[in-house]
């Protein structure tokens, strides 16, 4: 399935059914008068957040949703039928941002979370509803009201615990296959991953959902290489893991240049809390790892973790701390929750 994660789609709420101007005509009946019924309301637009979903190919060839308009009312007093309301049915994590692109119209990160984008039009008063005591033979009814069309751009951002960050070819997608079921593209030359990935990941009984994205390098955020666009996909996260890669000539500056990336998208990404892990420790001998960590933690100046995704080697410590991390991150939510004082 190909990976799509900003889309335009237009949409339009269904107009309200006319009001009807009837009358009474029967043989033999004595009192007759109008008998106009109202017309049905239109059908709203809906967006939905549900599970299976996490992308927005869909919308690619269908960017048209229409809901349908209300039926006009009819004589003998009969209300025209309401339209149907139409569901946009998107992953969990999507935002729906006005026509310019800025506004968040809502924010679905919850399953089952229903927004209405559109209300649909209301139904035309029928000539009955205008009957009064002074006028007995109303002929005017109401026309329905017009429907609503707006468009809209959807915009996914993966939900995970775990947020995989690094250079082209640091090593992240090895990581996740080493640790998850996920089959993410391994090759030996840059931008391997072109799209993000998702996969669960199991440690000590508990599980954490990785992303992984495509590859920063330096400009990033001025449209160098892949871009910077895939990081909005890590910026609900709990924890980013940083892979350094241990065989590189350059490993303090690979460093530097995430950070300074991360920096420059702006935001609360360079503020959220980092593991930071020394990958392809394989390659190296005792020595040159010790004096990498050393190195590298130096820089950084906290631990830095030695892993390597092919041998395995160290990956459970890794683990053991993403998940350290994402469990604070839990436990403080909920108590910021518990905290915050009731409003009815």
């Amino acid at each position: 399935m190909k990976f799509l994660d900003f889309t335009k789609v237009i949409i339009r709420s269904g107009k309200g059914g006319n009001g009807a101007a009837s009358f009474r005509r029967e043989a033999h009946v004595e009192f007759g008068g109008p008998d106009g019924g109202d017309g049905g309301k239109g059908g709203d637009v809906w967006v939905e957040a549900v599970t299976g979903l996490n992308t927005l190919i869909d919308f690619r060839y269908q960017q048209h949703w229409f809901a349908q308009n209300g039926q006009g009312g009819m004589g003998r007093q009969m209300t025209g039928r309401d339209g149907q309301d139409i569901t946009l049915k998107v992953p969990v994590g999507t935002q729906i941002l006005d026509e310019d692109q800025e506004a968040v119209l809502a924010d679905l990160t919850q399953v089952g979370q229903r927004v209405r984008l559109a209300a649909g039009g209301n139904g035309g008063w029928g000539n009955l509803r205008f009957k009064t005591s002074t006028n007995r033979a109303p002929r005017n009814a109401n026309p329905g009201q017009e429907g609503v069309e707006r468009t809209v751009w959807l915009q996914l951002k993966l939900i995970a615990d775990v947020g995989l960050l690094g250079l082209p070819n640091a090593g992240k997608s090895t990581f996740l296959a080493a640790t998850s079921n996920a089959r993410p593209k391994i090759a030996d030359y840059p931008f391997t991953t072109l799209h993000p990935n998702l996969g669960v990941v199991g440690i000590d009984g508990t599980e954490l959902v990785v992303a992984d994205i495509p590859g920063l390098i330096a400009g990033a955020h001025e449209g160098v290489g892949l871009g910077d666009r895939f990081l909005g996909h890590v910026e609900r996260c709990s924890v980013l893991l940083h892979l350094v890669d241990a065989t590189s000539e350059t490993m303090i500056e690979d460093y530097r240049t995430i950070i300074n990336e991360l920096e420059m998208y702006g935001g609360a990404l360079a503020d959220k809390p980092r593991v930071t892990a020394l990958n392809k420790i394989d390659a190296l001998s005792g020595k040159e790892r010790a004096t990498a960590q050393a190195a590298l933690e130096a820089e950084t100046g906290g631990k830095a973790y030695l892993q390597s995704g092919v041998s395995g080697e160290g990956l459970q410590d890794t683990l053991r701390a993403l998940r350290a991390v994402v469990n604070t991150g839990k436990a403080e939510a909920a108590d910021t929750e518990e905290a915050a004082p009731w409003r009815p």
